[in-house]
């Protein structure tokens, strides 16, 4: 059972979605990074299901999806069997935003494959209120997914980029590679090509490198656990709906979308986690 108090809970959640990492909260507050671990679990649990009863019936329009990489435990090449690799290796957080209010309805930790394809797009579906123009990359799952759970009531486009070639070796190594190509395909219904953009998920993958140090790359921040991750993908989503400021928007993204009358705090998450 967790004996903080209430504000030094909130100090440490802070931190957490704000990309300090386990071992530097312990340097700064002094509480044991074990401590720390079970707070960020018992809360994002409980922000999971936060986010699933307040993400319904969502008047969104226009919705980006996209998947971000991260691995568990270890990097993939080094999974020994099949059975290992359902919790340990590539994962994949899979994200929809909204283009106009920034809310994300929905996201899932999962491999990258056509079931997990299949399930987000039919959560995400099942969430919104509204015809949606829907945009994605190439990935192939994606087709499938998006007919069976809308049917003939989405507008979807997809957008192909075509890149330069990563250098193996040298200073560019690291860095992005250059977008050469951008291609717009008209997959279902009638969307506006103008609006065929995966930008604002795009720059939400950075915001999630940003803020959550177990996606930060070449580091020793990465899970150790699924359910860690999990966790705190959960607690960086309610804190990204519910409690941060968008800069453009002037307000959070949920009180954009007319989900609550008012921006939260860490307390009323300590509050649903208790």
């Amino acid at each position: 059972m967790n004996t903080l108090k209430p504000e030094k809970q909130a100090a440490v959640l802070s931190a957490l979605v704000e990309g300090n990492s386990i071992r530097s909260i312990e340097r700064m507050t002094g509480i044991h990074r074990d401590t720390i671990m079970r707070l960020m679990v018992r809360v994002g649990t409980a922000c999971e299901k936060v986010l699933d009863e307040q993400m319904r019936g969502l008047p969104c329009t226009d919705i980006q999806v996209d998947e971000i990489w991260c691995y568990v435990g270890k990097k993939q090449r080094n999974v020994g069997d099949w059975y290992e690799s359902w919790f340990r290796g590539n994962f994949w957080t899979w994200v929809a935003i909204d283009a106009d209010t920034k809310i994300v309805p929905t996201y899932m930790v999962s491999k990258r494959d056509t079931a997990s394809a299949n399930i987000f797009i039919a959560d995400l579906a099942s969430r919104l209120a509204n015809r949606v123009q829907l945009s994605s990359d190439r990935l192939p799952a994606y087709i499938n997914a998006v007919a069976e759970a809308f049917g003939e009531n989405v507008d979807y486009g997809r957008i192909v980029k075509s890149y330069e070639a990563e250098p193996i070796v040298g200073p560019g190594r690291y860095s992005p590679p250059k977008v050469v190509k951008v291609e717009r395909d008209v997959m279902f219904g009638n969307p506006d090509p103008r609006h065929i953009s995966t930008s604002f998920v795009e720059r939400q993958n950075l915001t999630m490198r940003m803020n959550m140090r177990r996606f930060t790359r070449l580091t020793n921040g990465f899970s150790k656990k699924l359910e860690n991750l999990e966790a705190a993908v959960a607690l960086h989503f309610a804190h990204y709906n519910f409690i941060r400021t968008h800069r453009t928007l002037r307000t959070t993204p949920a009180l954009a979308a007319g989900v609550t009358d008012h921006r939260w705090t860490f307390e009323e998450l300590l509050a649903s986690a208790a």
